[in-house]
């Protein structure tokens, strides 16, 4: 009895915990509450699956319930054997009609959207936004076809607007997923490169993440997408393409940085839209509302990020103590400067949790 006993405990517990941690993240990175075209076909997918699964379910406990009750053994039955109902062709028909129906109506709507999903063709239109997605270890980076324009981490897209989407990876695979307003989407090595389309209905900040395991830092591979108004992207576009890397800070701290991180950072790193590609693109690093996409947006939290990374996003590629902790401080000055845009994630209104 004991044991019995410490199993159901054990059993409640977990219940419970489960119950619990599936209460934690964050409200707007979440397949339940469809905010895009993508995500919103998904979750009529998810309904009409949870509604099929319910209907079996009810369905066959109401039968072992019947069963368990109208047959079972009685006070001086112990001998008996209920008439036996095998080859009995009009139960046979029935078990095997059904499952196909409630197959074929989850089937039907599945590949209308797998097809829809799928349907990139309009990208090569004139008119289309395509934007060329890489994934690193462990951060996203953005080039916007025809606009001259990268951006690292931060994804801006007009609402309602398809932008498509061409996606690769540099090293290993990751999995490029905004719940949201869309699917997931894998980025792979080599010159294999996947399509998929954005659209999002309303102006917010929506989180996305890297839902492949990729390495140690994977869990902290994460982005936003920046949805706007169709006019304040295209300022944004204007104001991205007006860049001048060469744009000398205000304050002599700044000014320090900006020489510090030329001499230092720029082998990787860049501003504006040239450089070298191999590290984030840093031109609106002033108006990112994450450092890392994991750490409050502070001077503090970005000094420690260059002086040692690797204990912040573990097996990253950004070399340690390559510049004293005064340096640091100095090219912090100068990153935390650097806003090129009025239209930033404030910008995008209610869905901005961060």
């Amino acid at each position: 009895m004991r044991g019995w006993m410490g199993k159901f405990r054990s059993l409640i517990l977990f219940g419970a915990l489960t119950l619990f941690l599936s209460g934690c993240g964050v409200e707007n990175m979440t397949a339940l509450k469809p905010e895009g075209y993508g995500a919103n076909l998904l979750f009529d997918l998810m309904m009409i699956s949870i509604a099929i699964m319910l209907f079996v379910f009810i369905i066959v406990m109401a039968i072992y319930t019947f069963v368990l009750i109208r047959y079972r053994q009685k006070k001086g039955q112990e001998d008996y054997i209920p008439k036996q109902t095998e080859g009995n062709k009009a139960l046979e028909i029935i078990w095997t009609v059904i499952p196909i129906i409630l197959l074929l109506v989850l089937a039907v709507p599945t590949v209308q959207a797998t097809f829809d999903l799928a349907d990139t063709g309009a990208k090569n239109d004139e008119d289309a936004l395509t934007v060329e997605v890489t994934g690193n270890q462990y951060w996203w980076h953005f080039n916007y076809k025809g606009q001259e324009i990268t951006t690292s981490q931060d994804l801006y897209i007009p609402t309602g607007e398809r932008v498509y989407l061409d996606l690769k990876s540099s090293d290993v695979i990751h999995s490029f997923w905004v719940p949201s307003i869309a699917g997931k989407m894998d980025t792979n090595p080599g010159e294999n490169v996947n399509s998929m389309y954005l659209e999002a209905y309303e102006e917010g900040v929506y989180w996305g993440q890297c839902a492949e395991l990729c390495g140690p830092s994977h869990s902290l591979m994460d982005f936003k997408v920046i949805a706007v108004s169709q006019e304040e992207f295209d300022q944004w576009v204007e104001d991205m393409q007006n860049v001048d890397p060469k744009a000398q800070p205000e304050t002599a701290s700044a000014q320090e940085g900006q020489e510090l991180f030329n001499n230092n950072c720029m082998s990787c790193h860049a501003i504006g839209s040239g450089g070298a590609g191999i590290a984030p693109n840093l031109t609106n690093f002033g108006n990112r509302t994450m450092i890392a996409g994991i750490l409050e947006p502070t001077k503090e939290n970005l000094v420690d990020w260059i002086v040692n990374p690797d204990e912040i996003k573990p097996g990253n590629q950004m070399p340690a103590n390559l510049v004293s902790e005064e340096e640091a401080s100095k090219i912090a000055d100068y990153l935390l400067q650097l806003k090129h845009s009025e239209v930033t994630p404030e910008s995008a209104g209610k869905n901005n949790q961060e």
